[in-house]
């Protein structure tokens, strides 16, 4: 078991014990197909899309109906056995990483649209319905949804809820909290519960905004409405090329300071055109620093004026070469490099982990200039590639997971990122969510009595800390444990970060 997962003290034995007590249970309320707890059937679950930290589940349950999932955590409660629900497994923080006495619980197979309402621009869909299956579905009514996560042809909306997912669009049109308006599932306890409404308002406290993001621990989500959004008539894109990394960085903070909110805007550094450019053959200028890819959408006419306008804004910003797509199909092949970045950085490396922090617009240059200093300190490379309207950073440090000290050197790698964003005035999370990945640098962002308090809203929801346990929200004791670590390491020397 890696260090990062949930520390576990039970013996081989006591292990199997718990496992017959457990499968017996719930064989009472599922089929046998749908449930596992073989060596052979349950590890495809021990991870997420953060694979170097792995955890063989207990026992996967997939169940089918409303039911299932009712009886699993009403059965698991009443045995104090932890629950992980799994989405598709695509994120990037082990936030779906099992817990090794526990139950993985999948809700792969509610992959239904219930109902799509062309008038109210609404769509009601099962949490394990694919992200970008509601666009499709939408798509003879002239509507999409707007939150598109790079992973979207396989992350599902309850994992987009779980980790409030954004997306290259994101800038303009929002993150998941912006584009939903109901949440049902089911507490620890398998009691119903709805967040929000399908109404403008709500009765009673909003906690909609709580549970989207909650990563799993405050309620299992099962079916979720969502807002959709006319098509637009006309979308175009600039590509702008920069001799240096600062000057890219300037423009997108001068794009937004005009008053511009581009449909996308996003930044790739040198390493990461490179790497998708031999990919997906995008386009790309292989001899910038960086590039920025700039989106416009509406009518034609609004598209016209806000591209001559972001042209005029990156030029005096000094870019050296602006492309403007003149068809959709080229329009897609710039924005395929982008999509594909993840998958790129795998070609060229056995294991990536891919880190997820926000600053402000005009440190971007700092932070990419950092992490230059950084590669060189650790010894790894990192390729870099990120929403830059909103300063959601995406480094992918490339490593090797079978070399432990390349593990450990990504991650002090990462964790100096964070601490990094920290200071200079941003956050440790954009949109992956902290799941285990982000643990320590929880210590770093947040005060003692700011995690007790987030402490306290998990304890109201479940008192006896059965949902992801050991996720998001660290002990005190690590804290101090985390800090102690950073001192030894002589990494804090920033006054302005916060000691445990």
């Amino acid at each position: 078991m890696n260090s990062a997962s949930p520390a576990i003290t039970a013996t081989p034995s006591e292990r199997a014990t718990r496992q017959t007590e457990v499968v017996q249970a719930l064989l009472q309320h599922l089929p046998a197909h749908a449930l596992l707890w073989h060596t052979e059937d349950t590890t495809p679950y021990e991870c997420d899309g953060l694979t170097a930290y792995r955890q063989r589940p207990l026992v996967v349950a997939l169940p089918e109906t409303t039911a299932q999932v009712q009886a699993v955590l009403q059965a698991c409660h009443r045995l104090g056995v932890p629950v992980v629900a799994r989405g598709a497994g695509t994120g990037l923080s082990g936030g779906a990483l099992p817990h090794a006495l526990g139950v993985t619980l999948s809700l792969a197979k509610f992959n239904q649209i219930l109902s799509m309402d062309p008038v109210s621009r609404t769509a009601r869909v099962q949490c394990g319905v694919r992200n970008l299956a509601i666009s499709e579905a939408a798509a003879p009514y002239g509507l999409y949804y707007a939150p598109d996560p790079s992973s979207q042809i396989a992350c599902t909306i309850g994992g987009n809820v779980a980790e409030n997912s954004g997306g290259v669009h994101c800038l303009k049109y929002g993150l998941t909290v912006h584009n939903v308006l109901q949440v049902r599932g089911f507490t620890a306890e398998g009691n119903e519960v709805t967040f929000g409404s399908e109404a403008l308002d709500a009765p009673g406290y909003d906690l909609l905004a709580a549970v989207i993001g909650s990563e799993g621990m405050l309620a299992v989500a099962t079916e979720v409405t969502v807002k959709l959004v006319p098509k637009p008539l006309l979308a175009r894109c600039i590509m702008a090329s920069f001799d240096d990394i600062r000057k890219a960085g300037d423009a997108v903070a001068a794009v937004i300071a005009a008053g511009i909110i581009p449909a996308g805007l996003e930044m790739m550094d040198k390493p990461m055109t490179a790497a998708v450019e031999d990919f997906v053959h995008a386009g790309y200028d292989l001899t910038a620093e960086a590039i920025l890819l700039c989106e416009s959408d509406g009518t034609p006419e609004e598209v016209e004026e806000e591209i001559g306008r972001m042209s005029a804004v990156l030029q005096a910003a000094g870019a050296t070469a602006l492309t403007v797509s003149t068809s959709e199909a080229e329009r897609l092949r710039f924005w395929s490099g982008r999509k594909n970045a993840f998958p790129a950085s795998g070609r060229i490396s056995p294991d990536y982990m891919c880190m997820d922090s926000t600053i402000p617009r005009r440190r971007l240059a700092d932070i990419l200039l950092a992490i230059q200093d950084m590669e060189k300190k650790y010894s790894l490379r990192c390729a870099n590639v990120f929403h830059a309207g909103d300063g959601n950073l995406h480094p992918l440090i490339l490593f090797d997971a079978n070399d432990a000290d390349q593990l450990h050197r990504c991650e002090q790698f990462g964790a100096e990122i964070m601490e990094t964003s920290v200071a200079m005035g941003g956050t440790i999370t954009g949109e992956h969510g902290v799941g285990v990945e982000k643990l320590g640098s929880m210590c770093v962002q947040f005060t003692a009595e700011e995690l007790a308090q987030m402490s306290s809203v998990k304890h109201a929801f479940d008192p006896q800390g059965l949902l992801n346990p050991g996720k998001v929200i660290p002990t005190l004791n690590r804290c101090a444990e985390y800090g102690k670590m950073l001192v030894r390491g002589g990494q804090i020397s920033r006054p302005d970060l916060p000691r445990f």
